[in-house]
């Protein structure tokens, strides 16, 4: 079942986001399961492993503030470390160059947050012709409030996710379903 022809993406797994106000415990021991299951599987299956961090000028995603490092807990070792200023990780970052290189068409989507650096690279790698297999349950993310005052949760945030996702721009997956594993244990 190796398809050397296959990336996993892990988009902003870093200790930046523990440091924002919106942070919450609630779903994060799930979601690191779910993740290591992912990054352990496409590694066992021969995939590719990309790192992404997200940088910017916010003190918790300066590369200077000791944040911008894995989310403790979960063990990696990718074939690639990149740095993105940006929501896609194709934007200013040599990544699309190295999987074409590599004859990688395919992508598994995985990381935080969900509706945003997930979400615009699974768009953007859908755009640039990438088969884009979208993780949902191996992506966090946080509730968020309207300006009309109406809070989402984060399952309501995952849910629309995946309904503008789905079928336009990736195949909404389990884990074991982007590791070609279905009804096997991950």
């Amino acid at each position: 079942m190796t398809d050397t022809k296959t990336a996993l993406l892990v988009i902003d797994v870093q200790e930046s986001f523990r440091h924002r106000p919106y942070w919450r415990d609630e779903d994060v021991a799930v979601y690191q399961s779910r993740q290591q299951a992912l990054i352990d599987g496409a590694r066992a299956a021969g995939h590719a492993v990309v790192q992404i961090f997200h940088t910017d000028d916010d003190a918790e995603f300066r590369l200077d503030s000791g944040f911008v490092t894995t989310l403790a807990g979960l063990r990696i070792q990718p074939d690639l470390v990149l740095h993105k200023t940006r929501h896609s990780a194709f934007v200013g970052t040599p990544l699309e160059v190295w999987l074409r290189q590599r004859g990688i068409g395919r992508l598994i989507v995985s990381g935080i947050r969900t509706e945003q650096c997930c979400e615009t690279t699974t768009r953007h790698g859908a755009d640039l012709g990438f088969a884009v297999d979208y993780v949902t349950e191996a992506t966090l993310t946080f509730p968020m409030t309207h300006a009309s005052g109406r809070v989402f949760s984060a399952d309501d945030i995952r849910i629309r996710t995946e309904l503008v996702l789905a079928g336009r721009f990736a195949r909404i997956v389990t884990v074991d379903e982007a590791l070609g594993r279905i009804g096997l244990a991950a």
